[in-house]
């Protein structure tokens, strides 16, 4: 049984002490492919670095919204020259840097105005285009919220942006990303999957009290999802509450597997095949 973490922050601190350890259970779980997804420039060469280290792991590059404040004018050529190094330093077809991420919008935190968070959005997103690389959007509202302006927001950045794509016959529409840790309602779900995008499925499915959150993942057929972990954060259940790290995404493989009425094979093969065709690796 072959499966995925497409989002696992495994350069952070708390992997410090036994990151190979780590690396190694996800291994013995059956994992394949793991994703290190950038949050800031600094955090973004280490995942590159990490990935080139290990053939199950993958990085993508970019800047998270609530690291925004971070973002310089520099800071489009540095992402670019990030991905060109690690092309030149690569052997073909062992490509690492697989995607402009994790980028979007946060207005849960407030750490930067909405204004600047487009700002950098927006440049991040033309970069991807330029690269031909999908993208992993961060999206979180206002005391969570299931919809607002935050979902109104990225909705019109991202209907705008596909609207480009396909007026330059880039190849990257027809599977342009991912809506990471998914959050908001049936509705968002259904327009995100009209545009192309995948919708990422984390730990907090398996929880007891996420009725409604196992209701919108029952509505969303498995052809459309990812399998994330989000580790160190988000331990699915029975865990809850510890470091979470990505041998554990196969707790929320079973709970899809239980929402759809079908087997753990099923959604991991299927899951699997997703993240294949959006990331190309």
């Amino acid at each position: 049984m072959e499966l995925v973490d497409t989002h696992c922050h495994l350069d952070f601190n708390k992997f410090d002490v036994d990151r190979d350890e780590v690396i190694h259970r996800a291994r013995l779980m059956g994992l394949t492919h793991i994703l290190i997804p950038g949050i800031n420039i600094d955090s973004s060469r280490i995942a590159v670095k990490i990935a080139e280290s290990d053939p199950t792991i993958y990085a993508s590059i970019g800047f998270q919204p609530n690291d925004s404040l971070k973002w310089e004018v520099d800071s489009p050529h540095d992402l670019e020259s990030i991905y060109l190094d690690h092309l030149i330093n690569t052997r073909q077809g062992n490509r690492k840097i697989v995607a402009i991420g994790e980028i979007g919008l946060d207005y849960y935190w407030e750490v930067a105005s909405h204004q600047h968070q487009k700002e950098v959005l927006n440049q991040q997103l033309v970069l991807a285009a330029e690269l031909e690389l999908p993208v992993i959007l961060h999206m979180r509202e206002k005391e969570d919220a299931d919809f607002g302006e935050c979902t109104e927001d990225l909705l019109e950045m991202i209907e705008n942006w596909m609207d480009q794509l396909k007026r330059s016959n880039k190849q990257l529409s027809a599977h342009p990303g991912v809506f990471h840790s998914f959050s908001g309602n049936l509705d968002t779900a259904q327009k995100a999957i009209s545009l192309g995008f995948y919708i990422g499925v984390t730990g907090p499915v398996t929880y007891l009290n996420a009725r409604r959150r196992q209701d919108l993942i029952a509505n969303i057929p498995v052809e459309h999802l990812l399998l994330e972990t989000d580790s160190p954060f988000l331990t699915p259940h029975p865990y809850r509450g510890q470091r979470n790290e990505p041998a554990h995404v196969q707790l929320v493989a079973r709970k899809v597997a239980e929402i759809h009425h079908t087997t753990l094979v099923e959604v991991a093969t299927q899951t699997s095949i997703n993240a294949r065709q959006l990331f190309n690796w």
